[in-house]
């Protein structure tokens, strides 16, 4: 199964541009943190479908993440048929592009848990980290019309929709770089202005 790693091409991948970690696709195993290094956000994808065992470990991977209070809170819509991608991309004012994926997850919160908005991210990142490892790219929105969105996916008015992730494969090669600023410049040591010298 093909699966996304460092390489040294250098080209531009969705205004993503070339500085620090470059990537492309390679056969085997990733390591957690060189998934987290070399992931990149796609929302161009091929008409091949995604095995419904790598969508299944996809799910398990957000169904596995903590949440606050282990609440478990979130839910998850799982939409796959193409008209449905389609009222997604139109309930959407970020996500047109969803239409083109080969499935998307809505993720969807309880308000009222406190760090709900935390949990949806962090269950979020692992779904993408789980598809990466697979070579299935991703990309996230977060720009939603609610209330057509709860009207055409009937979500419950004690759940609110929190960010949407497209997947699929890629319709052409990955490869690109990170545009990351150093650590020198976002990271102080005990309090904030003092500075961290990264180790070599």
């Amino acid at each position: 199964m093909p699966v996304p790693s460092r390489s040294g091409d250098q080209v531009r991948c969705q205004n993503q541009t070339a500085t620090l970690i470059s990537t492309s696709v390679r056969i085997g195993p990733m390591d957690t943190y060189e998934a987290i290094l070399t992931k990149l956000d796609v929302r161009e994808f091929s008409d091949r479908n995604v095995d419904d065992k790598i969508k299944t470990k996809i799910l398990q991977a957000a169904r596995f993440t903590g949440s606050s209070s282990n609440s478990q809170h979130w839910r998850f819509i799982l939409v796959q048929e193409r008209k449905n991608l389609v009222a997604l991309s139109q309930d959407s004012t970020s996500g047109q592009w969803v239409s083109n994926a080969n499935f998307a997850v809505i993720i969807t919160i309880d308000s009222r848990i406190p760090g709900s908005s935390i949990d949806a991210g962090r269950a979020l990142q692992d779904m993408e980290l789980a598809a990466w490892n697979f070579g299935v790219v991703s990309r996230l929105y977060t720009g939603v019309k609610e209330e057509d969105m709860r009207r055409d996916f009937a979500i419950p008015n004690d759940l609110r929709p929190a960010a949407v992730v497209g997947f699929g494969y890629p319709i052409r090669k990955i490869k690109g770089k990170k545009s990351r600023k150093p650590l020198e410049d976002i990271v102080s040591v005990e309090s904030y202005g003092k500075a961290y010298h990264p180790a070599e």
